[in-house]
């Protein structure tokens, strides 16, 4: 098992002592919405199965939506290969030939970029199961996306939202009550797999802090954010009432699409589904064994814009 808890612990203690200064762009600046990810963030095969967050952030905040998120990614594919367009190998260098063509033309100064990403890093086929490039740790994928947001900041841009990980132990297919799934049906120690899980996360995400902390001091001039998604999915998990508002009770453990599988089996098999539908669907915080709802990603929008706009900082910080 992973022994990155304690790990995860001494580096959130270490990172209170950086002190930094929240301060963020004014509340009108931002006019611009540029969003790198996975299937949490992409707009175009969302994996709520609705619309994603970033439309309803962009309307929510009076943003222009510029999407460069991709289901299936990681943040590079040197680092947890999987056969989808990656934030390194794909969604940057198809910015970048946008912006160099002329195709895409941005005001650094009004627009904020977004990174959502790890999800399916450190997942199955990737760092859960030791298929990651052999030698690669969570603190290398980190890495990864604080290169992300050099990268951009070293060809002009300067605000920056970086969104951490969810509580991925929480979700139906990494619970140590989890099923043979779309996503998995290989025999599996799921109470192992949950408590890896929520190590491999809590260290991520704490990594991720220091680091952005970190950053302002070689960073002039940009604003870094920490948009703390793990933070808000415990409090819709612990208080589902207060941001789930279907018609039936909030439901925060089962899918409105959840498929059984036979253990073992192909998942072009057939499973058992059930599917909720109309109203009903906002009930729920997971849209399938993995992926948030679209009540969820209403919520995720809400919250976003707020930050950006700076009507909310509930689950923002700004260190610079």
């Amino acid at each position: 098992m992973f022994k990155y808890t304690a790990f995860a612990a001494s580096l959130a203690i270490l990172s209170s002592s950086f002190g930094v200064t929240a301060t963020g762009p004014s509340p009108q600046q931002i006019k611009n919405l540029v969003t790198f990810g996975d299937s949490y963030t992409d707009v175009n095969v969302p994996g709520d199965n609705g619309t994603a967050w970033p439309i309803y952030a962009a309307r929510y905040g009076d943003f222009q939506l510029f999407p460069f998120a991709r289901s299936g990614a990681t943040c590079s594919n040197n680092l947890t290969f999987r056969p989808f367009p990656s934030l390194f190998e794909s969604q940057l260098p198809l910015y970048f030939t946008e912006t160099a063509n002329g195709s895409l033309r941005l005001d650094p100064e009004e627009t904020v970029y977004t990174l959502w990403i790890g999800t399916n890093d450190v997942g199955v086929n990737s760092l859960l199961t030791g298929e990651g490039t052999p030698g690669v740790t969570i603190p290398d994928v980190v890495n990864c996306a604080m290169n992300w947001l050099k990268v951009l900041y070293q060809s002009g841009a300067r605000n920056f939202l970086f969104q951490n990980m969810i509580p991925l132990q929480k979700t139906i297919l990494y619970s140590a009550d989890s099923y043979p799934n779309r996503y998995w049906t290989a025999s599996r120690n799921t109470t192992m797999w949950s408590d890896m899980m929520n190590e491999i996360v809590e260290t991520g995400n704490a990594l991720s802090n220091l680091s952005l902390q970190a950053l302002p001091s070689t960073l002039h001039g940009a604003h870094i954010g920490l948009f703390d998604s793990h933070t808000l999915f415990e409090d819709i998990l612990a208080n589902p009432r207060a941001f789930l508002n279907g018609t039936i009770p909030p439901n925060v453990t089962g899918a409105i699409n959840a498929c059984v599988f036979k253990l073992n089996e192909s998942t072009s098999d057939p499973g058992v589904c059930t599917i909720a539908e109309g109203s009903a669907r906002d009930s729920f915080l997971w849209y399938d064994e993995l992926h948030p709802s679209e009540q969820t990603d209403r919520v995720i929008a809400r919250e976003i814009a707020g930050s950006i706009r700076r009507t909310s900082s509930k689950y923002v910080t700004w260190f610079s």
